[in-house]
């Protein structure tokens, strides 16, 4: 493979006009499609099979709706008094005179008078009051205009009566970009120029990642025009692209430096580079790619286009690294070292490394490890163990309700009346099918009565064909609560019974939601198991051992364990964080854990290999087991550290976002990055190999027999016939 890699980038270096009109046909065949299809529909990241929304499609058939306004958009609000009930006379006349003012709203049909005797909306205990604020027929325009003079009414209402503004007419969406975001692009290009020490090898590197964005992306939305996508998907595809294109390109980029540096020419130093480098991108992307269309063993819709589309962003990454980037090489030349290093190139002479003594902060750490590998291993565990901790407590919702900030004042609203009401704004609704529904309507109501978490029941309406019931259930929680939880368990446990002759099922918004939460976590499961066998049988192949691919699937689990602990503690619990300014205090959304396990995945299996691979390098070429490790690293640990701090800034970047989504996923990712780039791969994997000596190495004989040999290293470069020939031998120089 190194041998084909390097003739690839090569030809690529060579034929540098017809690799660039190549991707530029690719770049304009996609949007051609595009353009034909259109943008296509926006798929619904939803379960449909789930048990609540089958019965959900039961219930529509049995009850079909009657005319109502598809397009009917509410508002309330909520009245709690400091004093007094709501209908003692002046907090009357106070209430009337702000729903007066609300009649007035631009956009308003109806206003509700929650104190009209034929039809109240207070609390049994008279300190609640609810009036709904109907509008119909809303562009996007008037939505926001019309949420906008609600919220001017709700904040002047007198402070005495209250008030808070349920519901909300503008669709989520982020928030336009901020200062942090372009923090973090720059910091990540400031860390590329230090690594490489031109800005000519750092623009070529961002290029060619901002590129392959842009084809992914493109290509995810050709594919959209076919088959709808959804947004997570274009999330998820981008943010993978981005990671791992600048990785890809940084590993053959800092090779062909190195190449360039010990005297070798430009088209021999993208020979070695694309076949070395190109060799352990190769593999790298693979095993992500893999594993991202592993996704589907989820068996959810949306969850396996997302790892398509993730995985197609993947794929041109690996593809630009080694064809496009080569281009770039070419014609960056020797532009693409430092000064100082042209000049000793120029004066004859070789610009090495020197000792691995002499190399240096990361040689002397690399060293201090492998010299106290118990002390390292212990207590880089001991921090990704203690880190992780609140993920025991960890809690996730495929919907949050009452809006996404538990500050603003349309959670306040949602709260008010789930303490008084319990959950009457996301109801259960249960249907109770039986060849005599009618007569046993009234033992069902009483059975479900009687259940745990359940605050009311309402009569039972039966269907024309007099075979279904359906039966809307008021429970004492919040669609998220653990109560509401068990009740929709208790119900199907005993759906056939709780009453002779009937059978129940629950749906409804809240059912379906806590259907989609269970699926979603049984696919984490079912995706990490996958994950860890795909790294596994992949990293044996690479490496032809045995202990090393089980140290790094087992680093890779602690990493995301951390990720998952450090987001619960931030998001979930509310601990401050410097950087944090969204709304925290809910649940982690039910998406975020398969995102991030599938975006650290790939990044791990970057460190990993280009980590692994040099040591291997070493190894192979004759090297003491520690010496290995420490001349490895020494190499590997600069270019590791350089990808590692780009991908955490920019994330640091996107964490500090005030969108809860995008700065929960952003966070998630730069402790993820941090804990294994930095923890993980910089301490635990040199300290358990020095433990482990020659024994990491073992691969049983029977297996190495069978295992094809890759040639990871590029041994096979140093006999190719088609390199060209070496400069004469130059003088060597330190740094």
């Amino acid at each position: 493979m190194a041998t084909f890699l390097a003739r690839l980038g090569r030809f690529s270096a060579r034929r540098r006009l017809v690799v660039v009109i190549a991707w530029v046909a690719v770049f304009a065949g996609l949007t051609g499609i595009l353009a034909v299809n259109g943008m296509g529909e926006t798929a619904d990241d939803s379960i449909p099979d789930s048990r609540a929304s089958l019965a959900l499609e039961r219930m529509n058939e049995e009850f079909p709706s009657e005319g109502s306004q598809e397009d009917a958009q509410t508002l309330q609000l909520v009245f709690h008094p400091d004093a007094g009930a709501v209908t003692d006379p002046a907090v009357a006349r106070e209430i009337q005179s702000v729903l007066d003012d609300a009649a007035s709203l631009p956009g308003v049909q109806t206003v509700s008078d929650p104190l009209d005797p034929a039809n109240p909306s207070i609390s049994p205990d008279q300190s609640l009051a609810i009036s709904t604020l109907t509008y119909t027929g809303l562009d996007d325009e008037q939505q926001e205009t019309s949420y906008a003079a609600a919220l001017d009414l709700q904040q002047s209402a007198p402070a005495e009566l209250g008030v808070e503004l349920g519901g909300n007419l503008v669709p989520l969406g982020a928030p336009e970009q901020g200062v942090g975001e372009m923090i973090g692009v720059l910091a990540a290009f400031l860390v590329l120029i230090l690594t490489f020490g031109t800005l000519r090898a750092a623009g070529a590197n961002l290029l060619t990642a901002a590129f392959g964005v842009g084809v992914g992306l493109v290509g995810v939305f050709a594919y959209g025009s076919i088959t709808p996508i959804g947004e997570n998907s274009i999330i998820l595809a981008a943010m993978l692209g981005l990671a791992v294109g600048i990785d890809y390109g940084l590993f053959v980029l800092s090779r062909f430096q190195h190449e360039l540096r010990g005297g070798r020419t430009v088209d021999e130093a993208i020979g070695r580079a694309t076949g070395t480098a190109g060799t352990a991108v190769v593999f790298a992307g693979a095993t992500v790619i893999v594993a991202l269309v592993a996704l589907m063993v989820a068996n959810i819709g949306f969850i396996s286009v997302m790892g398509y589309a993730a995985a197609f962003a993947v794929l041109i990454a690996v593809l630009l690294s080694l064809t496009l980037l080569p281009v770039l090489l070419k014609t960056m030349g020797l532009k693409a070292l430092p000064t100082k290093h042209r000049r000793a190139l120029a004066e004859g002479r070789i610009w090495t490394e020197g000792t691995t003594e002499k190399r240096g902060f990361l040689s002397r750490w690399g060293t201090t490890v492998v010299q106290h590998p118990v002390l390292a291993l212990v207590g880089g565990a001991a921090v990704l163990v203690t880190v992780a901790i609140p993920v025991l407590s960890m809690k996730t919702a495929f919907h949050v309700p009452g809006g996404a900030d538990p500050e603003s004042t349309e959670r306040a609203a949602y709260n008010l009346v789930l303490d008084e009401l319990g959950g009457v704004q996301s109801p259960l609704i249960v249907l109770a099918e039986g060849d005599d529904v009618a007569a046993d309507a009234g033992a069902v109501e009483d059975a479900l009565s009687a259940l745990p978490g359940v605050q009311m029941v309402t009569p039972a309406e039966i269907s024309s064909s007099g075979d279904v019931a359906r039966i809307t259930m008021i429970p004492t929680g919040g669609p998220i609560d653990v109560s509401t939880q068990d009740l929709v368990h208790t119900i199907r446990d005993h759906e056939d019974s709780m009453v002779d002759g009937v059978r129940l099922e629950v749906t409804g918004e809240t059912a379906i939601g806590i259907d989609q939460d269970a699926a979603l976590n049984t696919a984490l499961i079912k995706y990490v198991i996958v994950i860890v066998l795909i790294s596994m049988a992949l990293l044996v192949l690479m490496f032809r051992s045995i202990l090393i691919p089980v140290i790094a699937t087992a680093g890779y689990l602690l990493s995301v364990l951390a990720s998952f602990g450090a987001s619960t503690a931030v998001f979930q619990w509310g601990w401050e964080f410097p950087l944090i300014t969204a709304a925290q205090g809910d649940p982690m959304m039910s998406l975020l854990p398969i995102l991030l396990v599938g975006v650290l995945f790939g990044l791990a299996m970057d460190y990993q290999v280009f980590l692994v691979s040099r040591i291997k390098e070493m190894h192979d070429h004759g090297m003491a087991p520690k010496d290995a490790i420490v001349e490895g690293f020494s190499r590997a640990a600069p270019v590791l550290v350089a990808a590692a701090s780009i991908m955490t800034v920019v994330f640091a970047g996107f964490a500090s976002s005030s969108f809860a989504i995008a700065a929960s996923i952003a966070f998630g990712l730069m402790i993820g990055i941090v804990a294994d780039a930095f923890i993980v791969r910089m301490i635990l994997m040199p300290a358990a190999l020095s433990l482990l000596g020659k024994a990491a190495w073992w691969i049983p004989a029977w297996l190495g027999r069978v295992l094809p040999r890759i040639d990871t290293e590029g041994h096979a470069l140093q006999d190719a016939v088609d390199e060209p020939e070496r400069r004469p031998e130059p003088e060597l120089v330190r740094p």
